[in-house]
């Protein structure tokens, strides 16, 4: 995976939007940060993921997947190593991340956004 396929993965969710914090990119919905970019290198993005999500990825997966170090690993934050990433897992991890952090009226609508409509 590259940097512009986390990218496309992270913003093809509902009412995504990309900023920067810390100067680097970051995803967010309903204002809220899920997923990052570029720290602390440009091979390197993060999911927030439940303890239990991040314990499986990272076991599953440890050569694509592994806890941040210190709290914030604690509390979910999972790096991810782009190179050794998949789409297939990728995807899915970035949808896990979105789907804690997203409100619930986004969650029951479903995770993909809506496609536009056709003139």
């Amino acid at each position: 995976m590259t940097v512009n396929d986390f990218r496309r993965l992270a913003l093809s969710f509902r009412e995504t939007e990309e900023r920067a914090h810390m100067n680097h990119p970051d995803f967010r919905v309903a204002g809220k940060i899920f997923a990052t970019l570029g720290y602390p290198d440009k091979a390197r993005g993060m999911v927030k993921l439940s303890a239990e999500q991040q314990h499986y990825f990272s076991k599953d997966f440890p050569e694509a997947f592994a806890p941040v170090k210190g709290m914030w690993g604690k509390r979910g934050a999972t790096t991810v190593y782009l190179k050794a990433a998949d789409k297939t897992t990728l995807g899915k991890a970035i949808e896990s991340a979105w789907r804690n952090t997203a409100p619930k009226r986004l969650t029951n609508a479903g995770a993909a956004k809506a496609s536009k409509p056709r003139s």
